[in-house]
């Protein structure tokens, strides 16, 4: 009875022995879902993991920048290995959007976000948003001597005064909603105004600090750098404050980060569920209380402790699917920033 119960045992063992490979190569070869992430690289890998304990789904990330990314999956076209596109601003999408690389989002999914930060086609939406401020030196700029209009930077008075970032898809945006709102022949006369006031720097980072430090009296870049310095320690913000432009001028533009599914997905519902979570209040509470500092859209989560609640911005107008990002770049080249 011994030897056979060992046999019987030794056998069973073994069945398990050839089994446990099998099973962990089938663990192995579980579909994930895959996103090519242009946000911010480490609110991504805080956000997924949080979206796979919550569904079970699994995520792959490759990261890269907004229009990097979105010319890789024009060129990739259907054979695209993505299945989610997430972007720091809104340019990208609209470039994949016009490539017609995106499946349509239920409306019902989207509803959280309020339609100013929704494109019309419903093809995808916007998560989390970015204000454009104006950073100044105390020291030497009064906030009452600071321009009403962002447009305003482009004349004479401002020679020699202002920095600013060109290169990167940031300042881009601004540029695309200056470009919607104004027209060519302004947006084109503006970047040609600033070009010869200002000083290029690389990074917005670098321009904050130059605006600290007095080198430049005046910079343009998004809240969140400045917002981010001054809750950390301080060290290339404590002699600027923020100022915002009012009353929908190209200067209040708040540029949105987009989330798409590429209509070539064959994980089409794992998808949805991860933009749904992407909206809803779960996650939008996780974007809320990340290092990032950005106004989550859905309006159930407030970001909290920054200067300027997202309720009190009076941002312009625009259809974010019409912020070109190619005419943008052609427009930038010609004048010489690119």
């Amino acid at each position: 009875m011994t030897n056979r119960f060992l046999q019987h045992a030794g056998l069973g063992l073994a069945v398990v022995t050839l089994i446990a490979p099998l099973l962990a190569a089938c663990s192995e070869d579980e579909p994930k879902l895959v996103i090519y992430n242009a946000q911010h690289e480490p609110l991504l890998k805080e956000l997924a993991p949080a979206f796979t304990e919550e569904t079970g789904i699994e995520v792959e990330l490759r990261h890269g920048k907004d229009l990097e990314m979105s010319n890789q999956l024009v060129q990739e076209g259907e054979a695209t290995k993505a299945d989610v596109f997430l972007t720091e601003n809104s340019p990208a999408m609209s470039q994949v959007e016009a490539a017609g690389l995106f499946a349509e989002l239920p409306a019902d999914l989207v509803a959280p976000i309020p339609e100013l930060y929704r494109p019309t086609s419903g093809l995808w939406t916007g998560f989390v948003a970015r204000s454009t401020v104006l950073v100044y030196n105390t020291d030497l700029v009064e906030e009452s001597e600071l321009p009403a209009s962002i447009l305003d930077l482009a004349k004479p008075e401002w020679r020699g005064r202002i920095s600013f970032s060109p290169t990167g898809a940031d300042f881009q945006a601004i540029v695309a909603a200056v470009l919607e709102l104004e027209g060519e022949e302004a947006a084109r006369a503006w970047l040609e105004g600033i070009k010869a006031n200002g000083t290029v720097y690389d990074g917005n980072n670098v321009v904050l600090e130059a605006v600290d430090s007095g080198e430049s009296e005046v910079g343009i870049v998004y809240h969140y750098y400045w917002e981010r310095d001054r809750k950390e320690n301080g060290d290339v913000s404590d002699n600027s404050e923020q100022y915002y432009f009012r009353d929908q001028d190209p200067g209040a533009f708040v540029s949105v980060s987009g989330a798409g599914i590429l209509k070539s997905s064959d994980m089409k519902d794992e998808a949805e569920k991860f933009v749904e979570f992407l909206v809803n209040k779960s996650g939008q509470q996780i974007l809320a209380d990340s290092y990032a500092l950005e106004y989550p859209l859905n309006p159930a989560v407030e970001l909290e402790g920054v200067s300027k609640p997202f309720a009190e911005l009076e941002p312009p107008q625009v259809n974010v699917s019409d912020l070109d990002a190619k005419a943008v770049v052609e427009m930038m080249t010609e004048v010489g920033f690119l």
